[in-house]
């Protein structure tokens, strides 16, 4: 099978508060997401595209792990593969140390920008600009890893992105720890394979994320008194509690919101106390 330029922009970042390594790419490319990222937790992050050499991925992280430095890493990969001139590269490592490459033979606009705990680069786009303002806007966005890798994707998008246009959108982060249950290091993993609009389309799904996964800092209200009545109204009408609606928390009260948390996937963000997420409490207002 003849081998398909992954074409595409993508940003690498890392977050040395939190340890969190990232990586966001869009491209005019089915599935993107599956051959551009790769990340170890602890180690570093690598994108590698253009015409891409899947094997990049894990013999970076390999390299890495060696003690290697991201720009020596990338010397030794391309010296050892002959078609380099076609591939595109970036690193950043779990130090914010950042190097990225980009072929001669890559198609223009080609090349990146590099800077402390950030690496940016793109292929076949419309202009430099794409990048500039990926790195500018990452550089500048405060907040979680994501919503920065995010707001990034957003800037080259609309700085001009693939001259190709729109196909897909992945975002993938790593953290110790950090995947469901706390029992691997998958963080978010997040991919639109094929949409018209694919970075708004991941926008969405990284909200939906944070309502289901993240222990966020929203406000909780108390169950007690008319808002304890509301949430038994709402959990009737939800077709999982069939007690008193009279503001008392009852032991079957309390089984049908664990119910209603296990059946709506929201089982990582349970509270302590008797207490709902308000943005919990809102999506059980959606529902019914």
């Amino acid at each position: 099978m003849k081998t398909k330029k992954t074409s595409t922009f993508s940003i690498i970042g890392f977050d040395p508060e939190t340890e969190e390594l990232g990586v966001a790419v869009q491209s005019k490319f089915l599935a993107a997401g599956a051959i551009v990222p790769y990340i170890k937790a602890g180690v570093g992050a690598i994108a590698t595209q253009a015409l891409a050499n899947p094997a990049y991925g894990p013999d970076g992280i390999e390299l890495l792990e060696k003690g290697h430095s991201p720009s020596e890493v990338i010397e030794i990969l391309t010296e050892q593969d002959d078609g380099s001139r076609h591939r595109q590269l970036g690193i950043v490592d779990i130090k914010g140390r950042s190097a990225n490459f980009t072929g001669d033979e890559c198609l223009d606009w080609a090349g990146g920008l590099t800077g402390e705990n950030f690496a940016v680069q793109g292929n076949i786009l419309v202009n430099k600009e794409t990048v500039e303002e990926m790195a500018k806007t990452f550089e500048k966005t405060e907040g979680r890893l994501a919503d920065r890798l995010l707001k990034a994707l957003e800037a080259g998008q609309a700085a001009g992105g693939d001259s190709r246009g729109q196909q897909a959108a992945a975002l993938l982060v790593y953290k110790e720890n950090g995947g469901y249950g706390g029992l691997t290091d998958k963080y978010i993993d997040l991919r639109v394979d094929d949409h018209p609009e694919p970075i708004e389309k991941l926008a969405g799904l990284l909200d939906l994320f944070y309502l289901y996964f993240l222990e966020s800092d929203v406000d909780h209200v108390e169950l007690k008194g008319q808002q304890l009545i509301e949430v038994q109204e709402l959990l009737v009408d939800f077709g999982l509690y069939d007690g008193p609606v009279d503001g008392e928390f009852n032991q079957d009260f309390e089984k049908a919101l664990n119910s209603f948390y296990s059946r709506e996937n929201f089982e990582e963000r349970i509270p302590e106390g008797r207490t709902m997420p308000l943005d919990i409490l809102e999506y059980l207002r959606s529902r019914v």
